[in-house]
């Protein structure tokens, strides 16, 4: 267990790193060429804390978190006792609650039915194409394991 926490804080601190970067490269370049100021945090999320940057901070907590849930949770592909497809719908269910539950939050999609339904659909597209990629290569290995012990023979 303990290495999946070392695997969940270096992902927590490069996905919070990444966020927050991204967050200061579309500020930069939305403010250079605008004379508003803009913030890429929704209106609703700042309005939530008393300063902006205390929203900040939280956001790029947030997303820290992100990453934290998706690289902890593949402690459930060491399961053993249970299949893949399982173990594939653990993983799915445990990071979408958290990672649509902070998406949610901090775009404040619960106010914006068409876009919490984009990005539900979203999600689920992007985790079958991984699991699809995933199948594929688990059967690239096991036929590479087949062909190693069957040339033994």
């Amino acid at each position: 267990m303990k290495e999946y926490i070392k695997r969940g804080l270096f992902s927590f601190a490069v996905s919070a790193f990444s966020g927050l970067t991204a967050n200061l490269i579309i500020d930069s370049i939305v403010n250079a060429h605008t004379r508003d100021t803009f913030i890429s945090m929704s209106p609703e999320f700042r309005a939530m804390f008393p300063t902006p940057a205390i929203a900040a901070y939280v956001n790029v907590l947030l997303y820290g978190t992100i990453g934290f849930a998706f690289a902890f949770m593949t402690f459930l592909f060491d399961m053993n006792r249970i299949g893949l497809l399982i173990q594939w719908l653990l993983y799915f269910v445990s990071t979408a609650a958290i990672c649509i539950g902070i998406t949610v939050l901090l775009w404040q999609l619960h106010r914006h039915p068409q876009a919490l339904i984009m990005t539900l659909l979203g999600y689920a597209t992007t985790y079958v194409i991984l699991a699809v990629v995933q199948f594929r290569k688990l059967k690239q290995d096991v036929a590479a394991i087949n062909r190693e012990l069957n040339s033994d023979v």
